[in-house]
């Protein structure tokens, strides 16, 4: 299955080029600006989530099960956590499944689902060039590593896209007391999703945030980046406060009407399932020696 991202209604239209840029698939499917028509009751799920999840392949590797389980087609709209909230919230997406954990809750008090619940986890880290010229490995936390990129000036690369990625990032430099701003040089809020971030700062020599997902999948096209914080698994990972985890929640119907309520709660359900948990822990370790994902349902 390829990957597919379709733009819905004219919150998407701007993000057309980038969608075109999936990493997961050289070859990319027609994007589509029609706004969607009533999907109630029919065999089509919109599936809002973020980039990671379908630049890590994440996607195509679950997704044929539950279609052909359910004789459905699901399109994926891959995007930043907080755009994806935001395509769910107006009703253009039947089901969400992102990483903000606090726009998450706020989406379900907003009324927007009914309830969140926890398919699964990885964690962030830091990379950076392997010449390290802020000396942030090693540090003892991303905060710490933060603070030596800081002082020492040296070329940061953020999403700048409202992702789960970027709160989490933002929420590090708050911890230092510092709200990055276009003067400060050093600092390149880039306005792109995982995939491209990394590249660019493979490119630039730059460090940046990622979760360890998209850069194990990545790996091969940044030779020029290392694991500078977190450790080469989440085991090793002593930073506590990187814990990367995802939320999925179905829109709930009443707001807007026209939503595929019945197929969301069934996609829900099947990403929960003993069978679906264990095909997301076994992903990516026959080719990385460790899961991309860690399966986060309760048992």
């Amino acid at each position: 299955m390829t990957c597919r991202r379709f733009a819905v209604l004219g919150t998407l239209v701007l993000l057309v080029s980038f969608l075109a840029g999936c990493t997961a698939q050289p070859a990319q499917p027609a994007v589509s600006t029609a706004a969607p028509g009533p999907r109630a009751g029919t065999n089509k799920l919109i599936l809002a989530t973020t980039t990671s999840t379908a630049d890590s392949g994440l996607l195509d590797f679950i997704l044929p099960d539950f279609e052909k389980a359910n004789n459905a087609k699901v399109d994926v709209v891959a995007v930043g956590s907080g755009q994806a909230l935001e395509i769910g919230s107006k009703g253009d997406a039947d089901v969400v499944l992102v990483h903000s954990r606090k726009a998450e809750d706020k989406f379900v008090t907003d009324g927007h689902a009914k309830e969140r619940f926890a398919p699964m986890y990885n964690d962030y880290i830091l990379v950076g060039p392997k010449a390290d010229p802020a000396k942030a490995a090693g540090a003892a936390s991303a905060k710490d590593a933060f603070k030596a990129i800081m002082d020492g000036q040296a070329l940061f690369v953020s999403r700048g896209d409202k992702s789960g990625t970027n709160t989490k990032e933002l929420s590090i430099w708050s911890s230092l007391s510092i709200t990055p701003t276009a003067e400060m040089k050093w600092y390149n809020a880039i306005g792109q999703g995982m995939g491209d971030t990394l590249l660019f700062a493979n490119e630039k020599g730059g460090y940046t945030l990622s979760d360890r997902g998209t850069y194990l999948s990545m790996k091969d096209k940044l030779p020029n980046l290392t694991v500078l914080v977190g450790g080469n698994t989440l085991a090793e990972n002593k930073d506590k406060a990187l814990l990367n985890p995802y939320g999925v929640m179905a829109v709930d119907p009443a707001k807007p009407p026209g939503v595929n309520s019945e197929l969301a709660s069934k996609f829900i359900v099947w990403l929960l399932s003993p069978a679906i948990q264990e095909k997301i822990g076994s992903y990516g370790v026959d080719k990385y020696g460790q899961p991309l994902f860690h399966p986060g349902a309760p048992k």
